[in-house]
């Protein structure tokens, strides 16, 4: 069971990575709306989905990002690195995404780890039930009113999970290694 306090914890912890890892540039309007539950007939923006998991012994968070393979979106994620393919930045941008939101859960569960981003057809979301979620939630993510991507985020839970986090700030970091 994944109570309500930390389903909104979850969401604010989201949402604030998002706004703040998901941009180019910090100045860049994020508007982030709740989509509808994903299912086979409801991939989002077209092409790829980029799989990131954080994972601990009693959960483990899937957050799935599918970017919109359109000019725009390439031109903003891919257009300052030409010669790097959309999948690539998304892989990256992505990475650094789902590492703030690790870096507000290592406050309160201090035994996560982080996998390597991948990528699926976006075909894929259709099994997300296999994975048994006790919460999952679709977002509609604009960026600069012209990016356009999904992120759904899946909560798999062993045993209750409840905690209560505010987004705080997330350090700034050049994209270091970080070893645990």
């Amino acid at each position: 069971m994944i109570t309500h306090a930390a389903q909104g914890s979850l969401e604010r912890i989201f949402f604030h990575a998002a706004r703040t890892r998901l941009t180019v540039d910090a100045g860049h309007a994020c508007e982030i709306v709740q989509a509808a539950q994903p299912g086979p007939n409801d991939i989002g923006p077209s092409g790829d989905m980029i799989v990131l998991t954080i994972a601990s012994i009693d959960f483990r968070i899937v957050l799935l990002l599918q970017f919109a393979d359109d000019d725009a979106t390439r031109a903003y994620y891919a257009g300052q690195g030409a010669d790097r393919s959309l999948r690539e930045c998304a892989m990256e941008i992505g990475n650094l995404c789902c590492g703030a939101i690790n870096q507000q859960l290592v406050e309160h569960f201090p035994d996560l780890g982080m996998s390597t981003p991948y990528a699926l057809s976006s075909d894929s979301i259709g099994y997300l039930d296999e994975l048994d979620p006790q919460y999952v939630a679709a977002y509609d993510i604009a960026i600069e009113t012209a990016v356009r991507l999904r992120a759904t985020l899946c909560v798999c839970a062993q045993r209750s999970l409840d905690f209560v986090a505010q987004a705080a700030d997330v350090e700034e970091s050049a994209g270091e290694l970080e070893l645990f």
